[in-house]
């Protein structure tokens, strides 16, 4: 994805789908919008190219200003599952919890992302 020039999910779409998992949806089409539309957020309020930030088999954002990088395997590299990286979007799961418990893979200097997380404010 890069930085987000262009959005591939229509914004109302995106939030629908998210306040459908946050009522407790979790069809894959729910989910799949739900982390698309979250990543191309996170890239509009972090954007850069120098952590990948992975929720397989949904999508992957490069973000945050600094060094880019071109070929192989970015030094900076966040992974997770897409019901993990929804709770951290809307604040239900908080980045250190995550981290520590093991839901969360990141490597590098730069992959913490607290500082955009959460994204969107669950109302529940």
């Amino acid at each position: 994805m890069g930085l987000v020039s262009r959005r591939k999910i229509d914004p109302m779409q995106g939030r629908t789908a998210l306040a459908a998992w946050v009522a407790g949806a979790r069809d894959r089409t729910t989910v799949a919008t739900a982390v698309r539309y979250s990543l191309e957020e996170l890239g509009l309020v972090a954007p850069g190219r120098s952590v990948e930030v992975r929720v397989p088999p949904y999508g992957a954002v490069q973000v945050i200003a600094g060094q880019v990088h071109r070929r192989g395997t970015p030094p900076n590299v966040v992974e997770m599952a897409a019901d993990v990286w929804l709770a951290l979007v809307v604040g239900d799961l908080a980045w250190d919890d995550a981290l520590s418990d093991g839901s969360i893979s990141a490597s590098g200097g730069r992959s913490d992302l607290t500082p955009y997380l959460p994204l969107m404010r669950s109302s529940r």
